[in-house]
């Protein structure tokens, strides 16, 4: 996947050093229901886990200029039965690339790739109430809520709950045919 600044090119086990690095970091790990201890071993078990169902894809986000890795995207719960995946975690990892536009830049070319070359119906996604800057982008983007999970996921041992949010290909076309 392409945009003006970015390409989104599927992630490699070489990525897996600054996966680790980045979701170590409070500033991305307070926003995912990941445990703040999980080590570089436990990022490759999982990406590795992660690389073989079939139902899953992992992208990297790279800024163009300067080849430079800058986030993450991991989908999942791809059903082409429904026609419908799950956004599991996509950030923007270096707070100082934050608030120029890659995250919403991201997301764009990322529904696009979802409704067009997947040929999906339903993208959803979730996050946790306290992330208000991710509420924001999701509906400025056109996602609608649907309610909020109780104890739909779990951090450092505690429950959380997540606030879930969709988006149809109809929405996507509407929203974007008047952009």
């Amino acid at each position: 996947m392409e945009s003006n600044r970015l390409l989104i090119r599927q992630s490699l086990i070489e990525d897996c050093v600054l996966f680790a690095q980045w979701e170590a970091r409070e500033s991305v790990n307070q926003w995912f229901t990941m445990d703040q201890d999980r080590d570089y071993n436990q990022v490759v078990q999982e990406f590795i886990l992660r690389s073989v169902e079939p139902d899953m894809k992992q992208f990297t986000i790279v800024l163009k200029e300067g080849n430079r890795p800058i986030g993450r995207i991991w989908l999942s719960r791809i059903d082409t039965h429904y026609d419908s995946l799950d956004i599991t975690r996509i950030y923007i990892a270096d707070e100082e690339m934050r608030g120029k536009g890659y995250g919403e830049e991201a997301l764009r070319c990322l529904l696009q790739y979802c409704f067009f070359n997947l040929h999906m119906e339903r993208v959803t996604l979730d996050h946790v109430p306290a992330n208000q800057r991710a509420a924001a982008l999701y509906q400025k983007l056109g996602f609608q809520y649907e309610g909020e999970a109780r104890h739909a996921g779990k951090k450092d041992g505690r429950y959380l709950n997540l606030k879930l949010m969709s988006m149809l290909r109809a929405e996507y076309v509407r929203l974007n045919r008047e952009a």
